[in-house]
């Protein structure tokens, strides 16, 4: 069988390259998008500056859902300082060290804020640190008092301070203080060490605050050959306090909960591109097999006809198949690996990850495309030969060389059914106006064209019955050819036209989808921020203490709040089953009022005192949370629990999130106190704005912008670049995929266009009814493809801008009809010409 179906396959080159192409890109985005997800469940960070410590103990900073994937918590949740000294007294432990971070830059001599380390929220350690080092040259000795410090090799060369000089010190929050440089580490970016005792009070260690008595997290160093024995013994003395060991690659987690985070992204992502890769892989796939199958009704019919089974049929045909898949696979799993690490450098440079966050490269990706492509190639290559495989072996022969007269109807049905599940997914955006929402518009298309390529037969030939009723008696031989064509072969036409409408509905949907959801977004966020500045100190690490009473003491100013955002897993029930999800979350004060209008319908924001919050009108509507007063179970993002009361229900949640947080709530739950931001609201004078801006520059490191997105794309957000890459790369895909499947179907036309020159055609009438058999699939496909996008992006627009059509570029729409004729006229025209060049003798005689 694999002999027969290897010498099948080398004449029939053409229509099985076809399908190589298809399997060669849907094996790259399947193995792209696999290693995709095994970065984000076994990527770790390098160990930094842990890279000396041979146990970490450390908070878990996931949140683990019944029946789910882990969730990352990005704010340091503490470890008790006691447990120090208890694990210092293992056998086998050199040194215990209670790590405790805060943020920490530098201020040069010129006043300009040198950032200190890898995150300037993190930068400031103490001096015991060191040890948690990997070997490191120290110049200098150890910080003693409260006025010295050491400092890095990057953040001494960026400050211009060596060993013995002096330099002012921003320590979180406090006002610049002058330090004396004790020493300079040879680490670059290990940041900022104080004497021990200086680093607890300044992280806010002491007294009764909230992180009284903590430290980050405890690094143990070991003797030699007694790591593993240590590690068992720590595991046992943290067993039920919810404390984590860590070890090996699994340290770099522990340096920064916050990068660390960054894996659940590469999670959601890949599993946002796992369901749209593998339906158009998997339709495109099934669309150039049906073809390479197609062109060979005859020879199966004529082995039906010596004695050949059903089963045998279908089994020569997935074998014919899977030759030309193994093949393709090997160099479509190599390039997917090529493309998945281009990919993470795209994210990397757009700052949607973390650039020291590796890719994972593995086998599980090439596994499992190479399970879900034999599988897809299997069940495609049956499913086309199943109708030849069924029929008696005389009418096999006999349809070898035409298309069935009526249309399935069991699969006309099927893809009618799918039509009106379309039709119910597009109005989603109507009840959600969510992204979650919005994305229905994108499966309401692509489920509509797969609707199109079931039906599509029965509706192209009631479109040539009704071509053919319409065409005038005189017309020319190509036009009267054409119409012919698009009646007796329904089947194939439907083919060429669905894969089409389908680049056409994809690249509608999803582009309008995200411009819709970007410009409602957009919109909230313009209407609903009253204020006209926004303050903010990143080379801090936050705002320093006094930053807000001094702007609102600023001469014009009329409000003025902090903001900050964290992220909070929130847990509901939902058709009776416990659900979480997590979602970023803003962090305001009941003075956010004055600065920011959330469209609030019920309570207000002047009630987010204590344990309260405010949430969107859409999510209180889908996770239960009715009204003022009610309870929600939420986890903040340092894994406490809490359960905290509703005291504000807002419209505008697709500008600011589904989520409002009290500041009460979470003090002390975040990696640090201070505020991110200062929304100012100023009295509108351009004196006021001048003396914001004299503020900002008599305090180093405070930056002052504007609230109004910029032109230029600078406030594009990093999710738009995500997807402009998704749209090209599956839209190449589409469209190579569909060219080859063109050009296959055109060149098994040979033996037809053949006879049609015997029996007096022109080479001239044929090439012309060709363009004409063009011109109605470009026609139809636009035509679809429109009919099947309109529904959806008019509900969307509805839904999201009140208006019943989307957001989005006005040059898409004939840029896409551009691309769908050129395509179909170049892969008609040129495998026709080719086909016109050899005699049609020679031809038939071939056949």
């Amino acid at each position: 069988m694999f002999h027969l179906a290897v010498r099948m396959a080398a004449h029939r080159i053409t229509a099985l390259l076809a399908v190589a192409c298809a399997v060669l890109g849907g094996a790259t985005l399947i193995t792209a998008t696999g290693v995709l997800a095994e970065s984000g469940l076994r990527s770790h960070l390098p160990p930094g500056r842990l890279a000396g410590a041979d146990v970490v103990v450390a908070a878990d900073q996931e949140f683990h859902p019944s029946g789910d994937l882990p969730i990352a918590l990005p704010e340091r949740a503490t470890v008790p300082a006691r447990l120090t000294g208890r694990l210092a007294g293992l056998p086998g432990v050199t040194a215990a060290v209670g790590a405790v971070d805060f943020p920490a830059a530098l201020v040069d001599a010129h006043g300009r804020v040198v950032p200190a380390g890898d995150d300037p929220g993190t930068a400031g350690h103490g001096w015991s640190s060191t040890m948690l080092l990997a070997a490191s040259h120290i110049e200098g000795r150890a910080p003693v008092g409260s006025g010295e410090i050491a400092v890095d090799t990057a953040t001494a060369a960026a400050a211009g301070v060596e060993a013995g000089d002096r330099v002012e010190v921003v320590a979180n929050g406090h006002p610049a203080k002058p330090y004396r440089v004790s020493a300079v580490v040879g680490t670059p970016g290990a940041g900022v060490f104080f004497a021990d005792d200086t680093a607890v009070r300044l992280s806010d260690r002491v007294g009764d605050g909230p992180r009284a008595g903590t430290v980050d997290l405890i690094g143990l160093k070991t003797a030699p050959g007694a790591a593993d024995r240590v590690t068992e013994a720590v595991r046992e003395q943290v067993t039920g306090t919810g404390l984590k060991v860590v070890t090996g690659g699994d340290r770099g987690n522990a340096v920064s909960p916050g990068v660390g985070a960054a894996r659940s992204l590469l999670i959601l992502l890949s599993g946002s591109l796992a369901g749209i890769v593998l339906l158009i892989t998997g339709f495109v796939t099934a669309g150039a097999l049906g073809v390479a199958v197609a062109g060979q009704r005859r020879d199966l019919a004529l082995m039906r006809a010596v004695g050949a089974t059903p089963r045998q049929i279908r089994r020569l045909a997935a074998a014919q198949s899977s030759v030309v898949a193994g093949v393709a696979l090997v160099p479509g799993v190599a390039l997917g690996y090529l493309f998945a690490g281009r990919f993470h450098d795209v994210l990397a440079q757009r700052g949607v990850l973390p650039s020291e966050l590796p890719l994972t490269v593995g086998l599980l990706p090439a596994l499992a495309t190479l399970v879900l492509t034999a599988a897809s190639v299997q069940l495609s290559a049956r499913a086309a030969a199943w109708r030849t495989s069924r029929m008696p072996a005389t009418e096999a022969v006999a349809e070898s060389r035409s298309e069935p007269r009526t249309p399935s109807r069991a699969r006309t049905r099927i893809g009618l059914l799918l039509f009106v599940a379309a039709s119910i997914m597009s109005v989603v955006p109507l009840f959600s106006r969510t992204v979650i929402g919005a994305s229905a518009t994108s499966l309401a298309g692509i489920l509509g064209a797969i609707g199109l390529a079931l039906a599509g037969p029965a509706l192209i030939k009631a479109l040539g019955n009704a071509a053919a009723r319409r065409t005038a008696t005189g017309v020319s031989a190509p036009t009267w050819l054409a119409m012919a064509n698009l009646r007796a072969y329904a089947q194939r036409n439907a083919g060429i036209v669905s894969p089409l409408a389908m680049a056409v509905v994809f690249v509608l949907t999803y582009t309008f989808a995200q411009t819709t959801v970007m410009a409602a977004t957009s919109h909230d966020t313009d209407t609903g921020t009253l204020a006209q500045y926004r303050l903010t100190a990143p080379a801090l690490g936050g705002l320093p203490d006094g930053t807000l009473t001094a702007v609102r003491n600023t001469p014009g100013v009329r409000a003025a709040a902090p903001v900050t955002t964290t992220t909070t897993v929130w847990q509901y029930e939902q058709f009776g089953e416990a659900d979480t999800e997590s979602a970023s979350a803003m962090v305001l004060t009941p003075d956010a009022r004055n600065v920011l209008d959330l469209g609030v319908q019920d309570g207000g924001l002047d009630g987010l005192t204590g344990d309260t919050v405010a949430v969107s009108s859409d999510t209180a509507r889908m996770r239960g949370a009715a009204g003022i007063g009610s309870r929600v179970h939420l986890v903040l993002g340092d894994g406490t629990r809490v359960v905290a009361r509703v005291a504000a229900v807002y419209s505008r949640g697709l500008g600011f999130g589904p989520i409002v947080l009290s500041r009460d709530l979470v003090a002390g739950h975040m990696t640090t106190d201070l505020a991110q931001s200062v929304l100012v609201r100023a009295d509108g004078t351009a004196g006021a704005g001048q003396r914001l801006a004299t503020l900002a520059t008599a305090h180093p490191g405070l930056t002052l912008t504007t609230t109004r997105a910029t032109p230029g794309g600078s406030d594009t957000p990093p999710e738009v670049w995500i997807n402009l890459v998704v749209i090209v790369v599956l839209l190449g895909y589409l469209l190579l995929s569909i060219a080859n499947k063109l050009v296959a179907a055109t060149a098994q036309r040979r033996t037809e266009l053949a006879a049609l020159r015997l029996g007096g055609t022109t080479p001239r009438q044929i090439r012309a009814m060709m363009r004409r058999e063009a011109a109605v699939i470009a026609a139809a496909a636009l035509a679809g493809g429109l009919l099947l996008s309109v529904l959806p992006l008019a509900l969307l627009g509805q839904g999201f801008l009140d208006r019943p059509w989307p957001a989005g570029p006005v040059w898409l729409l004939p840029a896409a009809a551009l691309t769908v004729m050129v395509t179909a006229f170049l892969t008609i025209e040129l495998p026709t010409r080719r086909a016109l060049r050899t005699p049609p003798a020679e031809v038939i005689r071939a056949q």
